[in-house]
């Protein structure tokens, strides 16, 4: 999970709600184009084109926006833009309908598996700064809790309940992690710092590495064995 920094809403959302009057007030029902077309587009902007949840690439055609809290439970967050984030679809690979034994079972992750959990004390947010601190990664891509005592009940919610460990994500992750390997061998200290650095910021195309969480931490890993 990487720290998501909020930007300001689309003046187009700002303007759409201000319109409420007696007759009319929005809603998460009425909330159309080209508004919610604005919004979703920013959402991805601010995310780096990845996956609030677990990192791997998203446009806006393959993702939807997610609230954190639950619309449900919290209907006064409904249209509250800091309560937003792009979230993948969350199904796994597309089926192979040309060899229908080899469809996969549904491996449901990020917003379609998380539906409507929520626990202020469990639920670990991307939109708090250090939540990259609370996870690990292993060189085979999986996703673990951290050692923090005070958060890891909450980081292992969290993982559970968002599906972070889904095999698709495991192996994603691990190909990804993989890419990176002949860049470090023999690196200097230095320059593993610099890489690290590259894969903290945005491209010049506005767009974060997918899985960048865990190549960060593994980047890290290998600069504490060799500093």
């Amino acid at each position: 999970m990487k720290y998501i920094k909020k930007n300001l809403e689309p003046s187009s959302f700002s303007k759409w709600k201000a319109q409420e009057n007696d007759d009319w007030k929005p809603s998460w029902n009425n909330f159309q184009k080209p508004e919610k077309i604005d919004v979703h587009n920013e959402l991805l902007k601010e995310q780096g084109y990845i996956c609030c949840y677990c990192g791997v690439r998203i446009t806006i055609e393959v993702s939807h926006i997610e609230h954190f809290k639950p619309r449900t439970t919290y209907p006064n967050l409904a249209l509250e833009y800091s309560n937003f984030l792009a979230s993948c679809p969350g199904e796994g690979d597309e089926p192979d309908w040309k060899n229908p034994q080899k469809i996969p079972p549904a491996q449901k992750h990020c917003g379609p598996k998380k539906g409507y959990w929520y626990d202020e004390n469990l639920t670990l947010s991307p939109l708090l700064e250090n939540c990259a601190e609370y996870f690990r990664y292993t060189g085979f891509g999986e996703i673990i809790a951290s050692d923090n005592d005070t958060m890891m009940d909450a980081a292992k919610a969290t993982i559970d309940n968002l599906g972070l460990n889904q095999p698709i994500l495991q192996t994603s992750r691990r190909k990804e992690i993989q890419k990176i390997l002949p860049l470090i061998d023999g690196c200097s200290s230095e320059e593993i710092q610099l890489l690290i650095k590259g894969y903290q910021e945005f491209d010049s195309n506005g767009q974060l590495t997918p899985f960048c969480a865990a190549i960060i931490y593994i980047l890290k890993s290998y600069f504490d064995e060799t500093g």
